[in-house]
């Protein structure tokens, strides 16, 4: 039996959410005849975390669904034992990489990949705790449907359940490595409000994300196009598309990876790093490896805590980090788009000290760009006045950190490049129940 993951990584209250994505793993497991563990890294504070036990409790039992509700300690025993048989180098600073202290987008995935290999998935499907699905004919739509349509398969066998190919004929041999949708409704809550207040500032803020060297022209479309999603328009039926996948037309809310992919190179844990989670959805494409493109689309809304001065202050950090992560990403990502099909050994498999190799070449880059980088977010903010004037201040009194956290995430990655595949090995090796004694209900 096919045995995948769907996992939901969380901080917050997602009670609504939790259900949900019960019903889609149950709708896997009935319609594909998978054995679907639903996995839910919990970092919530406690009364947060026994509420969504008692969710759980709740559920009606579903054939073939298994559920894991791990909170950090149960998440921190696991990784300590996996760190430790695996026997790679400076296990402690490993693990802080796979669970920090703080929010990483990357780290959490990173778990999830790990769990899954020691649950001997063959596939991780990610969620995120502030989405919902779109309905038709009064019933959800699940992207669970294309993930395990095609997740997998020679692309030649693929071709014939897509809408559309736009596939180079000599990538047809090769496992659909990534299946993907993106999001529907609201564009960014904290990105909305400098658009609506100065559409130039949000250009030039925005811009700043955009790789360099592109023409104006591709610059204000590539501006326009982000934090936006698929739009508004609704589900009507599928339209699926066997092709490269772009990380501009997908989510990671609302996306699947074969093992074999994550099983080799793992996310960068940077710390406050929106878009720091979207590496290997270059890496797939850089290396053409082919993915299946769909309109399945995960309805996008903010929690309370987004609109929130805590949650806005929070935000505008990670962007600010993300915006100064973006001149090392682009380093590596311009090298493997150079390498193509050489990223990939004999086997179809990515080259990982390929990877980690350009990822430490970027991060000796020149931090005045970044600097520069800098100078403008606080510029561009104090003109925004108001409450984006806190925001400023806070990357001033911050300087030194960002720009060095900026480069000091790229050396982490990399060791933790390094240790991955170590790493996956033994989680697969040992196992979950082995290592941690009680993370199911």
């Amino acid at each position: 039996m096919r045995r995948v993951c769907l996992t939901l990584p969380t901080d917050r209250a997602c009670e609504a959410t939790i259900a949900a994505v019960a019903e889609e793993a149950a709708y896997g497991a009935r319609e594909f005849g998978a054995e679907v563990h639903l996995l839910v890294l919990d970092s919530a504070d406690a009364p947060v975390r026994a509420v969504h036990r008692e969710t759980f409790e709740a559920l009606a039992p579903a054939p073939g669904v298994i559920v894991h509700h791990m909170d950090e300690d149960a998440q921190r025993a696991l990784l300590r034992a996996v760190i430790g048989r695996s026997g790679v180098a400076r296990p402690e600073k490993v693990l802080d990489l796979l669970l920090p202290q703080g929010v990483s987008y990357g780290a959490c995935t990173n778990r999830a990949f790990l769990i899954a290999e020691a649950l001997g998935c063959a596939s991780t499907h990610r969620r995120d705790s502030d989405s919902r699905y779109q309905s038709a004919d009064g019933a959800p739509v699940f992207p669970l449907h294309h993930e395990l349509r095609s997740l997998g398969l020679p692309a030649s066998e693929a071709a014939g359940l897509v809408s559309r190919r736009r596939l180079d004929p000599a990538y047809a041999h090769r496992r659909v490595s990534l299946v993907g949708g993106s999001f529907v409704g609201e564009m960014s809550v904290d990105v909305e409000e400098i658009r609506r207040l100065d559409p130039a500032v949000y250009h030039e803020v925005i811009g700043l994300s955009i790789p360099s060297g592109q023409p104006e022209i591709w610059r204000r479309s590539l501006v326009e196009s982000s934090f936006r999603g698929a739009g508004t328009t609704p589900f009507t039926g599928d339209l699926t598309t066997l092709t490269l996948v772009a990380a501009t037309r997908v989510d990671m809310c609302n996306i699947a990876f074969d093992r074999e992919v994550y099983g080799r190179v793992p996310l960068p844990p940077a710390l406050d790093t929106i878009g720091s989670d979207y590496f290997l959805i270059h890496v797939v494409q850089d290396a053409g490896l082919p993915g299946v493109l769909h309109n399945r689309h995960i309805v996008n809304y903010h929690t309370g805590e987004r609109r929130s001065e805590s949650g806005f202050l929070a935000y505008q950090l990670r962007l600010a980090k993300f915006i100064l992560s973006t001149p090392y990403l682009d380093a590596v990502y311009t090298r493997m788009r150079a390498a193509g099909s050489t990223l990939l050994d004999d086997a179809g498999h990515v080259r990982a000290p390929a990877v980690a190799r350009y990822v430490r070449e970027a991060a000796a880059l020149d931090p005045a760009e970044n600097s520069e980088r800098l100078d403008v977010l606080e510029r561009c903010y104090r003109s925004l006045g108001g409450r984006y004037t806190g925001a400023a201040d806070l990357f001033a009194a911050r300087r030194s950190s960002l720009l060095d956290h900026a480069r000091t995430d790229m050396d982490g990655f990399a060791l933790l490049i390094d240790a991955w595949e170590p790493l996956t090995r033994t989680a697969r090796r040992t196992g979950l129940t082995a290592v941690s004694p009680a993370p199911s209900l």
